[in-house]
């Protein structure tokens, strides 16, 4: 009767230590090759930086690493002292990781189905990333000296040569997508091809459309429906997007109420060097037509208010201005897709896009061909 009673202590032990909280997640981790004692964390990535979620210290060669996630999320098992950052997919449920300090290649996670995926994945491409790190080693030095002595024919039927081996992992990726519409993996390789531009607006498209509800639901899923529509929307020949923001007097300035004959949007920043170099030619030319009808509206990607009145002030720039003050989610920002800064649209008399993206004696062209002026 003792014994039985032991059993099923036991067992309402197990339960309990594996009744997790909703979206809660226990990491129990395996590092060989780590010594006792170090620091073990598990980062995510947000708009400031990286944040932990919870830190552990290796004991016995294991770790344990728990919190709450916000959804699933991409996370970072990182370790005090060491060149490790071992991508893991946080959702709730019991991960389990297998770290092998030595040959991080090595490493194996799992525990969840979309840890199970991700290693899925990383175990299917482990030919290929073989193939890629036995041509670097072979071909980096013949590369070096080609690039050194500008022997463009080595250097073209190098690359070639890498580019097959790329091409082979974006067609895997291409076709687990196809194959696992609910696996967030899947939705993380859709926003790699849209980010490297490898794939056409309509491709990935196509290719959100098939994903699950669920995992459109998702932050990088969001993020992905917003980038495409933001892309479809800013296309030389269509109107621009409406906006408004507030001003740096905490007033509220709309784009429509800003419009000249021509308009130019500028997206910029107080901590953006080549917009702040920039900056003298932008006054010049603003000083030069606005009488003409040309207007400027500036739409900042700052944080701080105070630095952004600062380099307004500083610059000179008389020009209406707007700002959520919130880096890169800006929400105008991302209505327009802008991945980097200065970036700027130029706008005829009915805010139709006509240019994007021009400096110097190309933008002071535009703008005078729009007003008319020789």
């Amino acid at each position: 009767m003792k014994k039985i009673v032991l059993i099923v202590a036991s067992m309402l032990l197990v339960v309990s230590c594996n009744n997790l909280k909703d979206n809660e997640f226990l990491i129990s981790g395996k590092a060989a090759g780590i010594k006792d004692g170090k620091k073990v964390f598990v980062e995510i990535q947000t708009e400031t930086g990286s944040t932990a979620k919870d830190t552990a210290v290796v004991t016995d060669g294991k770790f344990e690493l728990q919190g709450i996630t916000d959804g699933i999320d991409i996370g970072f098992i990182r370790f005090e002292g060491e060149e490790i950052n071992l991508p893991i997919i946080l959702e709730e449920g019991n991960i389990t990781v297998d770290i092998v300090k030595d040959s991080i290649h090595k490493s194996t996670l799992g525990g969840t189905p979309n840890n199970d995926k991700f290693q899925q994945f990383n175990t299917e491409t482990r030919v290929i990333s073989e193939k890629v790190v036995k041509f670097e080693k072979s071909n980096g030095p013949a590369m070096q000296k080609a690039r050194m002595s500008n022997d463009t024919v080595t250097v073209n039927k190098l690359l070639k040569e890498y580019k097959k081996f790329q091409d082979e992992m974006n067609n895997y990726s291409k076709k687990f997508i196809k194959e696992n519409p609910d696996a967030y993996l899947s939705v993380l390789l859709l926003e790699n091809f849209l980010m490297r531009q490898y794939l056409t607006p309509e491709e990935v498209k196509s290719y959100y459309n098939g994903l699950s509800k669920e995992l459109a639901a998702t932050k990088s899923g969001k993020k992905i429906k917003t980038t495409l529509d933001a892309m479809t929307a800013i296309v030389i020949g269509k109107p621009a997007p409406l906006f408004s923001g507030p001003t740096p007097d905490g007033k509220t300035v709309s784009l429509k109420e800003t419009l000249g004959k021509v308009t130019i949007i500028d997206f910029w920043a107080s901590w953006c060097g080549p917009c702040r170099a920039e900056n003298p030619n932008v006054v010049a030319l603003y000083n030069e037509f606005h009488a003409q009808g040309l207007n400027i509206i500036g739409v900042s990607l700052d944080k701080d208010a105070a630095k952004w009145k600062e380099a307004i002030a500083k610059d000179k720039l008389t020009w209406a201005h707007v700002s959520n003050l919130k880096f890169w989610e800006d929400p105008i920002a991302k209505k327009y897709n802008v991945q980097a800064i200065p970036a700027t649209f130029i706008l005829d008399a009915k805010g139709t896009i006509v240019a994007k993206d021009l400096r110097g004696d190309a933008l002071k062209a535009k703008v005078k061909e729009l007003l008319g002026v020789k």
